[in-house]
């Protein structure tokens, strides 16, 4: 079944059952209200009509003055309401109207019983039941609403009498009432479907907003957003919905600018990897053939280890950077002084510095400079962004500083340079996966997979640390590294 008719079926059986709640409690209000007013006017008639009938005799006690004329007048005068009356005497006889063959009628003895005790008795005669009035027996195919109500005097009940109505008239008056009722129901009835029609189709309306929605973002159209009021739960789900497709954007732009970096590098992984493995088959055919110089096979075979150590290298690097970004490496840490490994790593590099016509310059305290971290993860660290610092400076300086901050409980080291520095988008770029700040440097022997510094970022953030870039074009970087103390680490969340 469509949304649009549940949602309908839904508002009708509840419109309905409040509808039929209303009617039924209405309907029987009115009832018990005409009813209770038709008891009420002929208990007042009947008070009435004691006033001006119930005479009696001091000496013998008899009641005077109830004649078949005085009550007939009265019956005439409310002949228009219909009411009759019957007058029963103490001894429960009744004396008006008389039967015409001189028949002593009475009432039931419950009513005569509860009439002594003062009550008024309220009830509906039926047509099969005359409760003794001849005059009643004569129209025997008629209901009458009546009341029987006792007449004291001293204390003593000296008559009773019984007033009755038509009950014709009553059920015009609460039939007019139904009718009104069931006119009003119909109207509602009609009015509540023409309304929970509109209110469905309203909501499947919005409903049909996010399909529609939904599938221009399954065909990768992530431009739609829903307009939201801040309403009701669906303008909710549409807020969560745009930001969804916002967070599907980002993705799937972070995907196509990673697979354009994979494609990259690639194309760079599969250059880089041909020319050493085009040298290697081509020495060991030399090799094979006899075609190397005997003199000149040490450096072949040199040359060879070199070529097989770079493609190590760059599959060593990817196979690293997943285990880190995955957390599959645990990290050992410890207390240590770093001066150590720093020293060994600028002495390793100070021959790639000089190449480059470069200073590296090592400031660090001459005591000990104790940092806490993974002390090989801390040499991979420092070595690939020294390294890298080298790549990008020709003919200029690498300073290398490291320092306690006692105030943040930590060991905080700077590699600045003076290369060629980066643009602000290249720094926003730079811990990104194969990306290079300077892809024309891509044939250089560091850094040929970009990987390098997205190592360092993983690690840094694995560590709990800190790792800050500043820099300008042509006037070089500055890398700030943070390795806080045991119980001070910190998370801190890449941008």
């Amino acid at each position: 079944m469509k949304l649009i008719y549940q949602n309908m079926l839904s508002f009708l059986i509840v419109i309905l059952t409040t509808l039929g709640i209303i009617l039924y409690s209405v309907t029987s209000t009115s009832t018990t209200w005409e009813y209770n007013r038709t008891y009420k006017s002929l208990e007042s008639y009947a008070g009435n009509l004691e006033k001006i009938a119930l005479k009696t005799d001091p000496d013998t006690g008899e009641i005077h003055n109830i004649t078949g004329d005085n009550i007939r007048t009265v019956e005439q005068v409310l002949s228009e309401r219909n009411v009759q009356f019957a007058v029963f005497d103490y001894k429960n006889n009744q004396v008006y109207p008389t039967h015409p063959s001189n028949v002593k009628l009475h009432l039931k003895k419950s009513y005569w019983n509860k009439l002594k005790q003062g009550k008024t008795i309220r009830n509906i005669q039926k047509p099969e039941g005359t409760e003794g009035n001849p005059q009643l027996s004569k129209k025997g195919d008629i209901s009458y609403v009546y009341v029987l109500t006792p007449w004291f005097q001293n204390g003593k009940l000296v008559a009773a009498v019984w007033a009755g109505s038509d009950v014709s008239e009553l059920q015009t008056n609460i039939g007019e009432i139904n009718s009104r009722l069931y006119f009003a129901l119909l109207i509602s009835l009609l009015a509540a479907i023409i309304l929970s029609f509109l209110l469905s189709r309203y909501q499947v309306n919005r409903i049909n907003r996010l399909r529609g929605a939904t599938r221009r973002v399954a065909n990768n159209d992530f431009s739609v957003q829903i307009e939201s009021k801040n309403r009701d739960e669906l303008d909710d789900l549409a807020d969560d919905f745009n930001k969804m497709v916002k967070s599907l954007e980002a993705s799937d732009k972070e995907i196509k600018r990673q697979e354009q970096r994979r494609k990259e590098f690639m194309a760079d992984a599969s250059h880089e990897m041909r020319t050493p493995l085009t040298t290697i088959n081509g020495l060991l055919e030399g090799l094979a053939y006899d075609a190397i110089p005997e003199e000149s096979k040490g450096q072949s075979i040199e040359l060879m280890r070199n070529e097989t150590n770079r493609l190590i290298r760059l599959v060593n690097e990817n196979l690293d950077y997943e285990k880190i970004r995955t957390n599959q490496i645990t990290l050992a840490r410890r207390e240590f002084d770093a001066n150590v490994p720093l020293r060994d790593i600028t002495s390793q590099l100070k021959k790639k510095a000089e190449e480059s016509k470069d200073k590296l310059i090592l400031e660090t305290p001459e005591d000990k400079l104790m940092t806490y971290a993974d002390y090989d993860r801390f040499v991979q660290v420092m070595f690939n962004i020294i390294q890298n610092s080298i790549q990008f400076t020709n003919d200029g300086e690498v300073v290398v500083t490291g320092y306690r901050a006692e105030d943040r409980h930590a060991s905080i080291f700077k590699i600045q340079d003076t290369g060629i520095g980066m643009s602000e988008d290249q720094v926003k770029n730079i811990w990104d996966r194969y990306y290079k700040a300077d892809p024309s440097r891509k044939n250089r022997k560091y850094g040929e997979s970009g990987l390098g510094l997205s190592i360092v970022h993983q690690l840094i953030e694995n560590h709990g640390g800190e790792i800050e870039v500043k820099s300008k074009l042509n006037k070089g970087t500055t890398f700030t590294v943070t390795f806080f103390d045991e119980g001070h680490e910190h998370n801190k969340t890449s941008e």
